[in-house]
């Protein structure tokens, strides 16, 4: 009978969590995406499709908003003609856009969305797999996504396909080392790879890039700056920073959007490595890149944002919410997640709108001269901010830092071939 109980909370979780949670935050993105576009340029956005009460007799459609545009979406691409072209390698064709989508499914099971909740003295976490490897899970999972866009690209059997596989092949290899190396500052500093202890331990001491407050109170309060690791804690802000914006950015790329969609170029590629696919088929890669960014985002607020945490004090109070015996403080924990996570998304829509594409040369160059380099040293000072060598010896230690990466970029720079001029 408890065999039977927990396999039901099981998929109760994987359904919850995973299908009424996660994927109806991609047609939401892509409401967000056309109605964020249409406030920087000025346009109106989806404002069309909605529910046609004129043909009932009312006077007026009921548009709400154009919220109902992302379920016209879904309509449209499902019942379009699912044409698979004579020339393609049919078996990897109709692989390819399952290998996209699933991986960034399969990644939503480690992430924590709340803190516990409680049923008649049941406690039960809000993840659906406590695994205690879970960023190396992300990310031995989220790089099987490589395999469907490179499939794609090599099945279609044509040449714009193929160059955009072979670029999105080369681009998250590039990424992924900055993407790995920009997270070992993070478990140096918590020592644990449970990403549940890492959201709980920033809520008891502070988001890793708001360090305000911890077990004695918030920044504003004497006691805090008494804790005698106050110091230690924002001396790593400084490592933080830097991985913060490592990882973000190498999300960026490993997700394809903007600045970093080269391998979908439309300048350039057609429509890139999906150029031969239609109906669900091409529905699956949208769906793919846009849940990549929804789990994208959820690490970066789990990693660096303090995760479900609401901070100052409040999540221990908010844990203790009772209703009867059913203490549901999680399910707030689990919509402070879902905003931060929400504007995270805003934000990669922000920058999409806003910063134009990288030449690909310029990419390979950030990911390899640049990213790789920093995020190696970066390890270097966490290591050695966590060692607690004191502040001034943290300091020589970062000057020091600072001039090698200075002495490795102007190394780099003087190495590289400049292109002659043409003389006509």
């Amino acid at each position: 009978m408890d065999l039977l109980i927990t396999l039901l909370i099981i998929v109760a979780k994987v359904i919850g969590l995973t299908f009424m949670v996660v994927l109806p935050l991609v047609p939401i993105s892509v409401y967000f995406e056309r109605r964020f576009s249409a406030i920087i340029q000025d346009r109106v956005g989806p404002n069309r499709v909605g529910v046609p009460l004129t043909l009932l007799g009312a006077k007026k459609d009921f548009s709400f908003f154009g919220l109902i545009q992302p379920m016209a979406d879904g309509v449209k691409l499902f019942l379009k003609e699912d044409f698979t072209p004579s020339h393609v390698r049919k078996a990897f064709y109709w692989l390819a856009p399952a290998l996209t989508v699933v991986p960034s499914l399969i990644t939503v099971c480690v992430v924590p969305f709340g803190s516990d909740i409680v049923i008649n003295g049941h406690t039960e976490k809000l993840v659906i797999a406590n695994l205690d490897v879970g960023p190396l899970f992300v990310f031995a999972i989220s790089s099987l996504a490589v395999y469907g866009i490179t499939l794609a690209g090599w099945s279609s059997n044509s040449k714009f396909p193929f160059i955009g596989g072979v670029r999105a092949t080369a681009q998250m290899i590039s990424y992924e080392i900055a993407l790995g190396l920009s997270v070992v500052p993070v478990l140096l500093h918590y020592g644990d790879l449970n990403l549940s202890r890492i959201v709980e331990a920033q809520a008891a001491r502070g988001w890793l890039l708001l360090p305000a407050w911890n077990e004695h109170g918030n920044i504003f309060t004497q006691a805090y700056w008494q804790d005698p690791g106050v110091l230690q804690q924002w001396l790593f802000w400084v490592p933080a920073m830097i991985a913060f914006v490592i990882f973000t950015t190498s999300v960026f790329a490993e997700t394809n959007r903007m600045p970093f969609d080269l391998p979908e170029c439309e300048t350039e590629l057609v429509g890139g490595y999906h150029t031969e696919y239609s109906s669900m088929k091409f529905a699956m890669f949208f769906m793919g890149e846009y849940a990549a960014m929804v789990i994208g985002s959820s690490l970066v607020v789990t990693l660096f944002l303090g995760g479900w945490s609401l901070g100052f004090g409040l999540d221990a109070k908010i844990s203790e919410l009772a209703i009867g015996t059913f203490k549901y403080g999680g399910l707030i924990h689990m919509a402070v997640f879902m905003a931060k996570v929400v504007a995270f998304i805003l934000f990669f829509i922000l920058v999409r709108w806003t910063v134009p594409r990288f030449r690909y040369d310029q990419l390979m160059r950030l990911g390899w001269v640049i990213f790789f380099e920093a995020a190696l040293i970066n390890v270097f000072l966490a290591a050695m901010v966590q060692a607690q060598f004191g502040a001034a010896a943290t300091i020589i230690g970062l000057v020091l830092l600072a001039v090698v990466t200075g002495a490795l970029v102007w190394a780099l720079k003087v190495s590289e071939k400049k292109p002659k001029p043409i003389s006509i």
